[in-house]
């Protein structure tokens, strides 16, 4: 039978290797919807050639502007009301959710609410509101499959049970700055900070990856996804991107997910559940790797992953806080604002100043409110 699939964020990174994850899986899968924020002329060209039933932009103007564009019958949707569209229509069986930063929370609900599959690219959503978001998917009975390597790797050894989970190991690369020191971090361009070794990603992911904030993201959303404590999840640096996660199970026995580093076989994996279709990438060759290295990250040099620690111990709103801090923070750094080194001190203050609401009295609105504060105070710090 053929998935019918919704794409939301179809021109970022995850989105454009999902669609060739599709292309190169002919006959699997039909797409029915798409987004985008801005890039217009990407998203128009996807739609000349797969042809969805609807769209959706981030305002009405670039709707507009790209009707010319577009093939007749293709209907063009924008804003928060586009998305909701998209992912209540009876034609879609499973969305794939590639949109970065706290603004895939309020469709990703909408999708658990009219039960559809969920592919999740998105840490923020769990890291923000990761207990509403479960409890919601569990009673409408939805399974959310993760798209990011590290948690589809978690759930492809536990093969989507968490019952005998007693540890998590969190692997990452180390980012860009795994060899410098950190006198030098305040002196490195930009480039050099979005220049990831191991993984092509969008700038902002780049940029947490430098940090290490995007392991502390997912030290918060992997408590989520499978029901463990955050003191149980380890974060370990592995610089050959081969091993992407491993769990301990209760009998203290270690499974480990590996595979080349291209994010179009989690993906694929995503796509698929339950089946496993043919793989058409690269494989591994360990004849060609000389050795498989671990280390634990130095916390002194990584101060945001201590920060994402204390959020998750914290629970209530301390993480919709944390991530909507770095999110803003982020956008101030590429824009030229603050420099490299302000990130964590910045996202320290403002975790300081929030008065955090407890995780018996968590509610959507809670949430929202606690995301618009810390924007705002964030940028108070970025324009003092």
């Amino acid at each position: 039978m053929i998935k019918k699939i919704a794409i939301l964020g179809s021109t970022g990174s995850i989105g454009v290797s999902t669609l060739d994850v599709i292309s190169r899986l002919r006959g699997k899968f039909r797409i029915i919807g798409l987004s985008a924020d801005s890039n217009i002329a990407h998203l128009a060209k996807q739609a000349r050639l797969h042809r969805p039933k609807i769209i959706s932009v981030r305002d009405e103007h670039l709707a507009k502007k790209m009707r010319a564009d577009v093939p007749a019958g293709v209907k063009i949707t924008f804003g928060m009301s586009g998305l909701r569209e998209i992912v209540s229509r009876g034609d879609v069986d499973l969305v794939v959710f590639a949109i970065s930063g706290t603004s895939c929370l309020m469709p990703l609900l909408h999708a658990i609410e009219h039960k559809k599959g969920i592919a999740l690219a998105n840490k923020e959503s769990l890291v923000s509101a990761g207990s509403i978001v479960m409890r919601l998917a569990k009673k409408n009975n939805v399974r959310i499959i993760p798209i990011d390597s590290e948690h589809s790797a978690i759930f492809q050894c536990v093969d989507g049970r968490s019952d005998s989970l007693s540890r998590i190991y969190l692997t990452g690369s180390g980012g860009p700055l795994l060899k410098v020191s950190k006198n030098k971090f305040g002196s490195l361009s930009k480039s050099f900070i979005l220049n990831h070794p191991k993984w092509k990603m969008g700038k902002k992911i780049s940029v947490d990856s430098a940090t290490m904030m995007n392991k502390g993201l997912e030290i918060i959303e992997a408590k989520h996804l499978f029901g463990i404590d955050e003191k149980f999840i380890e974060v370990l640096i592995h610089p050959e991107a081969i091993v992407h996660s491993m769990v301990e199970l209760t009998d203290g026995a270690i499974l480990a997910q590996l595979g080349v580093p291209d994010m179009r076989l989690p993906i694929q994996y995503a796509l698929t559940y339950p089946v496993r279709a043919n793989n058409m990438l690269s494989r591994v060759d360990f004849s060609k790797i000389d050795r498989l290295s671990f280390a634990r990250p130095d916390i002194k040099r990584f101060p945001c992953l201590a920060l994402a620690r204390e959020a998750a111990k914290a629970g209530g709103t301390a993480p919709a806080v944390l991530c909507s801090s770095d999110e803003e923070v982020v956008k101030k750094y590429l824009n030229g604002n603050i420099s490299f080194t302000d990130i964590p001190d910045i996202i320290e203050t403002v975790l300081s100043r929030h008065k955090n609401l407890s995780g018996k009295e968590l509610t959507m609105r809670g949430v929202l409110e606690a995301e618009a504060w810390a924007r705002e105070e964030t940028k108070s710090l970025c324009y003092p």
